[in-house]
């Protein structure tokens, strides 16, 4: 069957446990675009609780995903960087991982949303140790049928499922505040490193 899931930027736990236990995914580049969805935002741990991180588009007529350009007059490749520095910095793993990250979000000039995302999404999978085939579309792939399809199951309002809340960690600021589920994946590398592969596979 096959497993099909959005581009998204620094996809959440739930989105990261599916490509732990699949050996081949689907990335719907043709599917229309989504507002408030996570195509262009992440949740990470702030010492002010979650934060979204949300990347600027620039709106065209055609509201396909492939299509959407980032905006980038705006200043939120250094805004998001330092908001994983300050939310990070002082987490177990951070300094070990973040010569992947700096670069993409200091040096590069990349123009389209899709493309951000997997380039984020390549290193993200080298991190964790995860070698699943990532293919992209070359049409909308219809919902239904022989499709294992997670497009509008990982959703900002989605509750956990059970398999993500069993997915319990030491956060950066767990001494004043209550532990958060779900968050981008970066959360669970910076706090885990090594080991966050082997929650996700639980």
């Amino acid at each position: 069957m096959k497993t099909v899931l959005s581009s998204v930027y620094a996809g959440n736990l739930m989105y990261y446990s599916v490509l732990a236990k699949s050996s081949q995914v689907y990335i719907d580049g043709f599917e229309n675009f989504h507002k408030q969805s996570y195509r262009n935002r992440c949740v990470i741990s702030s010492p002010n609780g979650p934060l979204k991180l949300i990347i600027p588009i620039i709106r065209i007529s055609k509201n396909i995903v492939k299509d959407i350009k980032i905006d980038n007059h705006q200043n939120w490749k250094k805004i998001h960087w330092k908001s994983l520095e300050s939310s990070y910095r002082s987490s177990p793993y951070f300094e070990f991982y973040e010569d992947e990250f700096k670069p993409l979000y200091l040096e590069n000039k990349i123009e389209y949303l899709l493309d951000f995302n997997q380039q984020i999404n390549l290193v993200l999978l080298r991190c964790l140790n995860m070698d699943t085939e990532v293919i992209f579309s070359d049409s909308y792939i219809e919902k239904g049928g022989k499709v294992n399809d997670f497009r509008d199951i990982i959703h900002p309002s989605s509750v956990p499922t059970e398999t993500v809340k069993k997915m319990k960690y030491s956060q950066v600021f767990q001494e004043s505040q209550d532990f958060i589920y779900n968050l981008s994946v970066f959360d669970l590398l910076f706090n885990q490193g090594p080991l966050a592969k082997q929650l996700l596979d639980s």
